[in-house]
């Protein structure tokens, strides 16, 4: 059914794009199982973890639903409401705005965990700040890991619109966060500088302090797009081989 993968281009977003290209084409309906893991890592010639992470971007996009102890399966389709190309042009343009929209949702999302996170949320927002430290110690980007934080945070909220909300707009969150992780890895400062913002968002969700808790997202947000301003035009150059797809929305 599909050929084998490869190519310069991360191996999880070749595959989630072949998948993605499936189910647009209609090729794999709604309702369709998708081949299982052993199937796929023999049909596209890649590991069980390149499967795994391209799964899971698409049910971040809504388009497959996994059931346990059944398989995955493509959820029927959904209108395309967001048209990022109309709105804005170029990488960093774009990605200045999707920070802006993070700063606003993401900054409440923080305020309602404050009071509502229970001792398991915080446990899994420590583990995805640990996560990120590891990947970036082991010579990754840290991308998957830091959007796992941010949507730990969400899901902490116990706010069910919320949680689909950030789900559905996984892929474009991902894609802005690959360009402003890209851009912070290229001086120690800034890496550390997210560091501390990510701890600072953590410490005000676990002191139950709302207003604190707001302005620790909106500060990262702000410092971010200040450190996305900064970046030269040899940079945005380069995010021509980052393999970002702005304009992919649920």
């Amino acid at each position: 059914m599909f050929s084998k993968v490869s190519g310069p281009i991360r191996l999880a977003d070749r595959v989630a794009a072949i998948l993605s290209e499936e189910i647009e084409s209609g090729r794999l309906a709604a309702g369709d199982k998708l081949p299982t893991e052993v199937e796929l890592v023999k049909q596209l010639g890649v590991s069980r973890t390149v499967i795994r992470e391209a799964v899971s971007r698409l049910r971040n996009a809504g388009l497959v639903e996994p059931r346990q102890g059944r398989g995955v399966f493509v959820m029927p389709r959904r209108t395309r409401p967001l048209d990022l190309e109309a709105e804005a042009s170029g990488t960093k343009s774009k990605v200045l705005q999707i920070v802006e929209v993070r700063r606003a949702m993401e900054g409440e999302a923080a305020s309602l965990a404050a009071t509502r996170a229970t001792p398991d949320d915080v446990a899994r927002m420590r583990q995805a700040l640990a996560a990120i430290d590891e990947a970036v110690a082991g010579g990754g980007d840290g991308v998957d890991e830091d959007l796992a934080f941010h949507q730990s945070i969400a899901e902490s909220t116990g706010n069910a619109v919320m949680v689909s909300t950030v789900r559905y707009l996984g892929e474009v969150m991902r894609s802005g966060i690959r360009v402003t992780r890209a851009n912070e890895a290229r001086r120690d400062d800034f890496i550390e500088a997210v560091r501390v913002e990510h701890h600072a968002i953590l410490a005000a969700i676990e002191a139950g302090d709302t207003d604190a808790a707001r302005s620790a997202v909106r500060r990262h947000m702000k410092h971010a797009a200040s450190r996305l301003q900064d970046a030269d035009e040899g940079f945005w150059t380069e995010t021509d081989d980052l393999g970002v797809d702005l304009d992919a929305a649920p």
